[in-house]
């Protein structure tokens, strides 16, 4: 059994997913300009090296031996279109749960208490005092409530906030539907977009729904920058009527010219919504759980084909 994992060496692996079972031949493959391990076609477990988007994939025509690829991210836009036929894709869910939502969280507090604007002055020596938007008091909408969702309704929990209304692609229980958008979006305040980027959720939040949100509503997303209508965005924060806090931007990297890193009211941050000390040791236990069923012959977590 051969498996490519994305460390520098084997004892670097062995610190961060425990020992490697005995059954298993492993060569590391961390991407980028590192170059490919000479048994492309032997590896039968893949975990791919870490934001490197599609890239460990360009040669998978070339794994004959190929049974498991396993995501280090939540999303896996991208990669399942590539893998042949019975090859069974796992990711990450779970993994960026708890940096994920804080930064959420973080990018709503820093938008609304204007923290990237006193951050601004104080290289200057800026004493300039603006009043702030709370979360407290506010109706909160949360569009994909999965692990994620669900990590920032909990991390909400103590902001004291008028309402959390929790979206899901189907209604169930006390969970509304997306299908319903039309008449939660009026009622929200705060929006915070962590829905998986889907052919159903592309622009998402177009024109007609950003427009109606409530006047200074906030929209944050830390899911996929595809799902919000860019173009629409730019006219809505462009003339005040709404406040956005973006981890994730289509196109990504947001090019520099970009109205976007300009507009009052938008604050923007480069993807690294599970870039945080939690991520190592979480993914660390993720893999060595995964590597250790596939040695035992058991069924591996995360199941997404």
């Amino acid at each position: 059994m051969r498996a490519w994992l994305p460390y520098e060496s084997i004892a670097d692996a062995e610190a961060a997913i425990g020992k490697i079972p005995e059954n298993v031949e492993v060569d590391l493959f961390t991407g980028g300009d590192d170059g490919w391990p000479d048994s492309i076609a032997e590896v039968e477990f893949l975990v791919m090296p870490y934001m490197q988007g599609t890239g460990p994939l360009d040669r998978v025509a070339e794994m004959t031996s190929l049974q498991v690829v396993q995501t280090q991210t939540a999303g896996y836009e991208g990669v399942i279109d590539l893998l042949p036929a019975g090859v069974s894709l796992r990711n990450a869910a779970g993994v960026h749960d708890t940096a994920t939502a804080e930064l959420a969280v973080a990018l709503a507090l820093d938008n609304g208490r204007k923290l990237d604007v006193f951050a601004r002055n104080q290289p200057e020596g800026r004493w300039k005092p603006q009043w702030g938007n709370s979360i407290a008091d506010q109706r909160v909408l949360i569009i994909g409530y999965g692990h994620i969702g669900k990590a920032i309704e909990a991390r909400l929990s103590g902001f004291e906030t008028a309402s959390i209304t929790k979206v899901a692609s189907r209604a169930r229980d006390d969970i509304r539907g997306v299908d319903e958008l039309d008449q939660l979006l009026p009622e929200a305040d705060v929006v915070f977009v962590i829905a998986p980027y889907t052919p159903r959720t592309d622009n998402l939040l177009d024109a007609e729904k950003l427009a109606l949100l409530p006047d200074g509503a906030l929209v944050v997303n830390v899911a996929r920058g595809k799902l919000i209508d860019t173009e629409a965005l730019i006219a809505e924060t462009g003339r005040g009527r709404l406040r956005a806090a973006l981890d994730v931007t289509e196109p990504e990297p947001l090019p520099a010219d970009h109205p976007l890193w300009r507009t009052p009211g938008v604050v923007i941050s480069p993807h690294i919504g599970g870039a945080a000390t939690s991520f190592e040791p979480r993914i660390g236990r993720l893999i060595g759980e995964q590597l250790r069923r596939w040695a035992a012959g058991e069924e591996l977590l995360n199941k997404v084909n």
